[in-house]
């Protein structure tokens, strides 16, 4: 898994939190349920399009696995798959790429050009 990403999807806000403190704790949900949500690739466009419908243009970042791996715990959430859920700080020097997302008009995300699994 050398290679493997993982993503995390930010508000602007939150990306904003990141890049100046050089890491992220997390969103107001993440650090309720003691983690931080993150996605594999194929997860992805599920999660844009459960938790983020308010229309607003967001941050998907790609992580690099090996540099979190020891504070990801893979746990079972949405439709019975494992999720990966980092357990502690996102660290910015873990960020491999960045793309702002905005919605299309119906207010979906579309990510399939720019994720690799």
């Amino acid at each position: 898994m050398r290679g493997a990403i993982i993503y995390k999807i930010l508000r602007q806000s939150e990306w904003a939190k990141l890049e100046r403190h050089g890491r992220f704790d997390g969103s107001e949900h993440d650090i309720r349920d003691g983690f931080i949500h993150m996605s594999t690739a194929s997860q992805l466009q599920g999660t844009l399009d459960k938790h983020y419908t308010q229309g607003d243009v967001v941050i998907l970042a790609a992580v690099r696995l090996a540099d979190v791996e020891e504070g990801v715990k893979w746990e079972i959430s949405r439709g019975g798959e494992k999720f990966p859920h980092i357990y502690g700080a996102l660290p910015f020097s873990a960020v491999k790429a960045h793309w702002p997302l905005s919605p299309d008009p119906e207010g979906r995300y579309a990510v399939a050009d720019l994720i690799t699994e």
